[in-house]
Parts: C-alpha cells; sequence; structure tokens
C-alpha cells in the first residue's frame, strides 16, 4: 500500500497543503501515521478523491474532444519566430509547451493569460516510477 504525506499528496493533486488538511477533517480523505509517525493519506483512497474531483470539473474552454489526455490551462507564453510558434501553458502544477505554425497561433488569438487546452493523442504514453528496493 502506498501512503503519501499531506504535503505530497497536495502536490500531486494541485492544492496546498490546508486543503489536504480540511478534506481530512471533512472525512473525504483518512489519515494514518506512517512509522516515523508523520501523517499520511493512502494512496489509493487519493485516486478515489482525485478522480471523482477531476469527473466534475469541466474543460474551461468548452470543447468536447476524442482525445483522453487534455490538460487546461492558461497560456504563459507565446513567442513567434518566422513561420512557427512555441506556446506554453500552465495546468495546474504541469507546464506544457506546444509547438504549432504561426498561422495556428495566430488564428486561434492565443495570448498569455488565455485559456487553452493542450491535447495529446497518442498511440504510446511513457510511464516511469522511483525505483523501489
Amino acid at each position: 500500500m502506498t501512503e503519501l504525506r499531506i504535503n505530497d499528496a497536495a502536490r500531486f493533486l494541485g492544492v496546498s497543503d490546508d486543503t489536504i488538511r480540511r478534506w481530512v477533517s471533512e472525512g473525504r480523505l483518512t489519515q494514518h501515521k506512517d512509522g516515523s509517525n508523520r501523517a499520511v493519506v493512502e494512496g489509493r483512497e487519493l485516486v478515489a478523491l482525485a478522480q471523482s474531483s477531476s469527473a466534475a470539473l469541466d474543460d474551461p474552454t468548452g470543447v468536447v474532444s476524442s482525445a483522453r489526455n487534455r490538460f487546461a490551462g492558461l497560456v504563459t507564453d507565446v513567442v513567434i519566430d518566422g513561420v512557427m510558434a512555441q506556446v506554453g501553458l500552465q495546468c495546474g502544477p504541469f507546464r506544457v509547451v506546444s509547438l504549432m505554425s504561426a498561422e495556428a497561433c495566430r488564428q486561434l488569438q492565443l495570448e498569455p493569460g488565455s485559456l487553452a487546452t493542450a491535447s495529446v493523442k497518442a498511440t504510446m504514453v511513457s510511464i516511469d516510477t522511483a525505483a523501489t528496493g
């Protein structure tokens, strides 16, 4: 069973430590003590809460898509250089960068502070984990 410290749980969900503690006091999460007497929450319980919470969140752009890997966020920077553009998004705790044509960037009217969604539709997604043992 994976246990996460309160600050790690908060970081992975993109919320504050206080939010995790409030969810514990509201009974939405169960707090335990680990072997070092630190407050932890169970990974599976955190996943269940994250999935139920994310299902209720709508894409702020109102776009519906077949792509399942979608990251809604704020445009942080736009660099147009000739025929290409680089667009950065801050999607919760994650930074996503897209390279596109300058024409598409202008057509989408992307500028810092605007809302956008990065969609990733790929046949292969690599997953890494920390080494154990």
